[in-house]
């Protein structure tokens, strides 16, 4: 708004102004949950919230992958493992005994969600390389794709690949006893 001679004019902000101001507090919030880690003594971790800006603070990786319309593209983010790391998930020698027994539930704002075992996520277990995309060919995600889509390089389908990832949850399978 500005004022002219004492009258009130009121001006409508630029497109640019308001997509920054949209972005800027799209970006604030968390848009990644992961909940549910144990260590491998079985204490309980807390849950991590990630940001979109802290997600590109990470170390960025890329893998290329076919879409459900056939069409190839280079997509470029976070390694699960990282991902999974950072919030306390054991990893390589630790994985064993119980911790063989717990999933991992990636979650979609869509409601999608897809189901994994610890080992499909770690490098001592797997040469597959799973990303949590935030861009492809270069350009952030879509809304219909993003701002977050898991990216699972080396399977044959892409019926796991969950687009719009809002949470990861570790959970352990029931007791069959």
């Amino acid at each position: 708004m500005c004022r002219i001679s004492g009258a009130v004019e009121y001006r409508p902000m630029r497109p640019t102004v308001v997509l920054l101001l949209a972005s800027l507090g799209f970006a604030a919030g968390p848009a990644l949950r992961i909940e549910g880690t144990v260590g491998r003594d079985g204490v309980a971790k807390p849950a991590l919230e990630l940001t979109l800006a802290d997600l590109a603070a990470m170390q960025q990786s890329s893998v290329g992958g076919r879409t459900p319309h056939g069409e190839m593209h280079q997509f470029e983010g976070v390694l699960m493992s990282e991902i999974l790391r950072r919030a306390g998930l054991p990893q390589g020698e630790d994985v064993r005994g119980p911790m063989l027994a717990r999933y991992i539930v990636v979650s979609g704002r869509d409601g999608y969600r897809a189901v994994f075992s610890p080992p499909e996520f770690d490098p001592a277990f797997t040469n597959n390389r799973a990303i949590l995309a935030n861009k492809m060919d270069g350009q952030p995600l879509s809304d219909h794709d993003g701002p977050l889509r898991l990216v699972l390089w080396g399977e044959k389908r892409e019926t796991r690949w969950v687009r719009m990832v809002e949470r990861i949850e570790v959970l352990a399978a029931p007791d069959g006893r």
